[in-house]
């Protein structure tokens, strides 16, 4: 599997990318590319932000990987494809932070997972940690790069049960920032968008 470049929006021209951080949107299950780009007005302005869309048709969007085959094959196809994708594409960005949402999210931190060093920080949202041990994993508990995690209390795509062993996993892992919502569920908030912001901001060459 690869990422088609055709279908990658970006905020900035090629000419202007240089010198500035890259921000990567990963949407969700079932989504596309321009559902996050949305959201651009409300992340830092001088971050480069590219959108690709997930290889795989799904409904009436697209995904990542195909989430009722047995992991972690498929999540790890899948972050590599966005791995090679990213040094490709980076050009001479100053740092290369992903956010992904949902099923992004999990894609989001699976890169971070098994190609450290290509990845600067990550946020993952309404999203959770594969619970199979990745030869990154040792030189994470070293570098433990930035991550935010945001969740609602009331998501119920997330499984309760796999929370606990994601909060272990990042807490050992990263340099954890963490923020529950309350009453909110698989969905980002303003509140949300405010905290990623300053994240950002603070985690970005």
């Amino acid at each position: 599997m690869a990422i088609d470049p055709s279908v990658v929006i970006w905020s900035t021209p090629v000419a202007d990318r240089a010198g500035k951080p890259l921000l990567v949107l990963l949407h969700g299950l079932g989504d596309h590319e321009g559902s996050l780009f949305q959201l651009s007005p409300y992340l830092p302005l001088g971050h480069v932000i590219a959108s690709p869309r997930g290889p795989f048709a799904s409904n009436s969007g697209w995904s990542w990987f195909d989430v009722a085959a047995s992991r972690p094959a498929p999540l790890n196809e899948a972050a590599d494809a966005l791995a090679d994708w990213i040094k490709k594409s980076r050009g001479h960005a100053t740092s290369v932070a992903v956010l992904g949402f949902s099923q992004g999210g999990v894609l989001a931190l699976q890169t971070l997972r098994r190609h450290p060093g290509i990845v600067d920080a990550a946020v993952v949202l309404s999203a959770i940690a594969d619970e199979t041990a990745d030869p990154g994993d040792a030189e994470l508990e070293v570098v433990r790069p930035p991550v935010f995690w945001g969740r609602g209390t009331a998501d119920d795509v997330i499984p309760d049960s796999q929370v606990g062993a994601t909060r272990e996993w990042l807490s050992e892992h990263s340099t954890l920032t963490e923020r529950i919502y309350e009453d909110v569920g698989h969905w980002i908030t303003d509140a949300e968008l405010g905290d990623v912001h300053t994240f950002l901001r603070e985690n970005s060459l």
